[in-house]
């Protein structure tokens, strides 16, 4: 009975592993698609239209 219940941790442990590893990957691309993007315009922001004592 105690084989099952390590072959059953061991499975599981495997798996929290490989979703693991796949989230890490995941993030990682994310990053990297982030810094290999160019600066975002501020155009269509309302942070970029003119304040009214400025125009």
């Amino acid at each position: 009975m105690s084989g099952e219940r390590s072959d059953k941790a061991d499975a599981r442990r495997q798996r929290l592993e490989e979703t693991l590893r796949e989230n890490l990957k995941r993030r990682k691309d994310q990053a990297r698609a982030r810094r290999q993007r160019p600066a975002d315009e501020t155009e269509g922001s309302p942070a970029a239209e003119p304040a009214p004592d400025e125009e």
